[in-house]
């Protein structure tokens, strides 16, 4: 299984706005969270999970989200292509499955990503981090 970028979308009338996101399907989410990064040149990299499945959607600003398919969890290959998103504020939710680890930076200031799992905290033990340099096609 591969990371999804399921759109959202916007209505604009002279009542105001609605944001939607009618493809995505939220019955698997039990936990959710926000991450706001002290400002635009923090990285937080490399942080996954084997098991469990997030979603993320930039509800205030725009990220950057780097992919990384982990082949090894003890030993990745530190050469690991990744794969790049970009959210901005709206309702897109990228769906990054189990087997990924992920590298996150705020691209505006004061940006506030949404997080989602299928997992409470603390139900599994499935939290690989990796230094932030060790894959080197960042």
């Amino acid at each position: 299984m591969q990371p999804k970028l399921i759109k959202g979308g916007h209505h604009q009338d002279k009542r105001g706005q609605i944001h939607y996101n009618n493809e995505f399907d939220a019955s698997a989410i039990k936990r959710i969270y926000t991450i706001e990064n002290i400002d635009t040149s923090l990285i937080r990299a490399w942080q996954g999970h084997s098991i469990e499945r997030r979603w993320f959607s930039a509800i205030q600003g725009a990220f950057q989200i780097k992919l990384i398919k982990i082949d090894d969890w003890e030993k990745p290959n530190p050469k690991h292509k990744s794969s790049i998103f970009e959210l901005n504020e709206g309702l897109d939710i990228l769906c990054v499955p189990p087997g990924f680890v992920s590298s996150i930076q705020a691209l505006k200031k004061d940006s506030k990503l949404l997080a989602m799992s299928d997992y409470l905290l603390g139900e599994v033990s499935d939290e690989y981090r990796f230094d932030k340099n060790y894959f080197t096609t960042q």
